[in-house]
């Protein structure tokens, strides 16, 4: 079953088959859109939601222990590239799982309370999967 049908919104009597282009209003004919721009109209604003920012990012020094844990520019493209990985990212809750562990004073703790989720150890299968040779 097809979307209910739209009735058009200059006329009120019968169904829209069209769209203004600018603030898209439903109407139903050339008449009703000749009557419609005879009265100015605006694009409405988008209602995006804003993505999920930490309030205050962790500042913290890189240290590594072992140069050879360092992915390689190769690697990074690797995942980058990856149309497998950017899917996983689209699922809001890895995206809250990512950021918790980001954005925390304590990032091993929650590494360790992610991988306890079966999403988020998928996710790190298809990365590791992605930069191995």
């Amino acid at each position: 079953m097809g979307p209910p049908a739209r009735l058009c919104q200059v006329c009120n009597e019968a169904q829209s088959k069209y769209k203004c282009p600018n603030c898209f209003t439903p109407y139903c004919s050339l008449v009703c859109f000749k009557n419609h721009k005879e009265t100015p109209c605006a694009k409405p604003e988008p209602t995006e939601e804003k993505p999920i920012v930490p309030e205050s990012p962790v500042e913290r020094p890189l240290n590594v222990d072992e140069p050879s844990q360092v992915l390689q520019k190769e690697q990074l493209e690797s995942i980058a590239s990856s149309s497998e990985i950017r899917d996983a990212l689209q699922d809001e809750s890895l995206q809250k799982l990512i950021l918790g562990i980001d954005s925390s004073s304590n990032p091993e703790i929650e590494l360790d309370k992610a991988m306890e989720v079966e999403a988020f150890r998928t996710f790190t299968d298809k990365i590791l999967a992605s930069i191995s040779p």
